[in-house]
């Protein structure tokens, strides 16, 4: 994972007993070297442009080669050598990964006709990973990538009744995120989507209905100030 540290075994004083050999990078850089007979231990953190400045430690016990706080940069074969023998590493440097993020349609999810909401689980930057929707324990999809730097996105249709437990997981073969999504928020979207209706007609009603109230106390009170007004006739 990028930011870990990683270190490469003296894979040669292992079979045999090596006191001299070289640490290259991609068959092209020396980065390190030892020579024990004349106490020689030094590092080229300044090789390919300084992408191993202040990373490189020699155990001069073990003739070991630590990198620390690796980067994609870091990911490539790395060779120790002698005039005989060569030993391989290949590493594998993996980006550390975002929380899936998952979205609606919220139009069509809020809306009180519909007993589906569309989602969709996306993830930006990533290389090397997969994105998958589960249902409890079961994949129901999955896409995956091995470019750098895409987005990846992944559409879920579920019910509003729907009373299983949904999850989106991004991974690679290190490490994983999860996001899970909470049913119930969805259905309490489009429960008070229908209930906001219904409260706006009721309280359209009810204006209707002070108006015409207002409106037959207003005459009334009209015609009674009339009738006080006019006058009255003699027997």
């Amino acid at each position: 994972m990028e930011g870990d540290s990683v270190t490469l075994n003296n894979r040669l004083t292992e079979i045999l007993s090596v006191d001299e050999f070289l640490w290259w990078f991609s068959y092209t850089k020396i980065i390190a070297i030892i020579d024990k007979p004349t106490d020689i231990f030094d590092v080229y953190d300044d090789a390919l442009d300084g992408i191993f400045r202040d990373r490189l430690k020699l155990n001069k016990q073990t003739g070991s080669l630590t990198i620390t706080n690796t980067t994609m940069k870091h990911a490539g074969d790395y060779e120790q050598m002698t005039n005989k023998l060569f030993a391989i590493f290949s590493l594998t440097v993996y980006a550390r990964l975002p929380v899936p993020v998952i979205s609606s349609n919220s139009s069509q999810c809020s809306s009180s006709s519909s007993s589906y909401c569309s989602l969709v689980c996306s993830v930006v930057n990533v290389g090397h990973v997969t994105l998958s929707w589960y249902k409890g324990n079961s994949l129901l999809s999955s896409i995956s990538v091995s470019d750098l730097s895409i987005s990846l996105s992944l559409p879920l249709e579920v019910e509003y009744q729907d009373k299983n437990s949904y999850s989106c997981v991004l991974n690679n073969p290190i490490s994983n995120q999860t996001r899970h999504l909470d049913i119930s928020q969805l259905y309490s979207v489009h429960c008070c989507g229908s209930t906001e209706a219904v409260i706006r007609l009721v309280l359209s009603a009810l204006v209707g209905v002070a108006t015409v109230i207002l409106l037959v106390y207003d005459i009334r009170s009209r015609r009674h100030i009339l009738l006080l007004l006019l006058p009255t006739k003699k027997k």
